[in-house]
């Protein structure tokens, strides 16, 4: 018995010494609760918050359009004469197109101008013999049927003199219709009748359109809700619309750059806003003098309505999308990052002015957002161009 409480008593010795010796192992491994402080964070690039001016701009598509279109068609039938202008020409109010074969009309106008100068003779002579009559009746030479029936020839003739000046005046209109003039200035196009052609009024076909090119219009449509926001920019003066062409090439004089924005401003808004899609149109007026706008272009536009001058502005990099929408990380003073909702404004190039959420002077993280959780420790990396102009600065 004595033995085995020995041997019980030995056990339970070795048992303590092992307890206590992974007790101590154990505390000497025990985490330093500073320790993750010391450790390096996660690498990314940052950028500042600022407040600054920026332009309240709206950014969207176009289609060009001519102030004005005429499809010039005959106004009577007749045989072209002569073609006074070439395809893709430019034309001046006024100046001659076409002209019809005009030879019936001139015989026409000049029965009519001989009919006139009949019936003014016979109107002379008749009112000649009311004179003679005249007297004649108040001596009772001749009676007053004669005098009368006088009178009503007089009358009879001027209502005929002046039948016979309308129908000459309706002539000459219409013999002014076989020369075929230029109703606005600008470049015509395709021409569809050459020359011996019958035309008629009735053609569908036109004999060619004319385009006004200079200046011309640029349509595009915003949502309804910009509609105060242009009519307050409207009343505070011109409202400049910039245009440039999403597939516009190289310019042959200067490699690498493309031709630079069109400038304009806004000529006016529609009458009545779209109930189908909820979008008002507006119309830019551009004097386009090197005819880089051409009708039926597609454009890209940016009305520019009025400038913040404390706008918040942040990178667009820094802009981060999730189903409950645009957030960026902030770097807090700790070098930990926060995940923050915004609200943006706007984004113009590559900035994005932030209506809600940011205050200057904050930092946000611009590239590196991958790997990055609430919390999570970052250091802020330096680009090349930025040590550059750190060590220039320092020199």
């Amino acid at each position: 018995m004595k033995s085995k409480l020995l041997l019980i008593a030995a056990v339970a010795l070795a048992g303590l010494g092992y307890l206590a010796v992974r007790g101590f192992g154990d505390g000497d491994a025990a985490p330093n609760p500073n320790a993750h402080h010391s450790q390096p964070g996660l690498p990314v690039y940052a950028a500042e918050v600022v407040q600054q001016p920026m332009p309240q701009q709206i950014a969207t598509v176009a289609r060009v359009q001519p102030m004005a279109t005429v499809a010039v068609q005959p106004r009577i039938e007749g045989v072209i004469a002569s073609v006074n202008v070439q395809e893709g020409q430019e034309v001046k109010v006024g100046d001659v197109l076409m002209t019809l074969d005009d030879r019936a009309l001139q015989a026409a106008l000049r029965q009519a101008q001989a009919n006139l100068a009949k019936d003014r003779a016979q109107l002379e002579n008749a009112k000649r013999n009311v004179n003679r009559l005249v007297p004649l009746a108040a001596k009772n030479f001749t009676s007053a049927q004669t005098l009368d029936q006088a009178k009503t020839d007089v009358a009879a003739f001027e209502a005929t003199v002046a039948a016979d000046e309308a129908q000459v005046q309706a002539d000459q209109v219409e013999l002014s219709y076989t020369v075929i003039t230029a109703p606005i200035s600008g470049r015509i196009g395709s021409i569809n009748s050459k020359l011996g052609n019958l035309v008629r009024q009735a053609d569908t076909t036109p004999l060619m359109t004319i385009n006004q090119l200079r200046p011309i219009y640029v349509a595009f449509s915003v949502q309804q809700n910009y509609l105060d926001d242009i009519q307050a920019a409207m009343q505070a003066g011109p409202v400049p619309v910039a245009a440039t062409f999403p597939d516009a090439k190289q310019l042959p004089s200067i490699v690498g750059q493309t031709p630079p924005a069109q400038q304009g401003e806004v000529a006016f808004i529609d009458n009545t806003i779209d109930s189908a899609s909820n979008t008002l149109t507006v119309k830019a007026k551009f004097n386009n003098t090197d005819e880089r706008l051409w009708p039926g272009q597609y454009v890209n536009v940016v009305m520019t309505l009025k400038t913040d001058p404390n706008a918040i502005v942040v990178p667009a990099d820094a802009l981060q999308i999730s189903q409950q929408g645009s957030y960026v990380w902030v770097i807090k003073s700790d070098m930990t990052v926060e995940m923050r909702p915004v609200t943006v404004a706007q984004r113009i190039d590559d900035k994005a002015v932030i209506a809600k959420g940011l205050s200057p002077g904050e930092k946000v993280v611009t590239e590196g957002q991958m790997r990055l959780e609430n919390g999570a420790k970052v250091s802020v990396e330096q680009r090349k161009a930025e040590q550059a102009t750190s060590v220039e600065a320092m020199q």
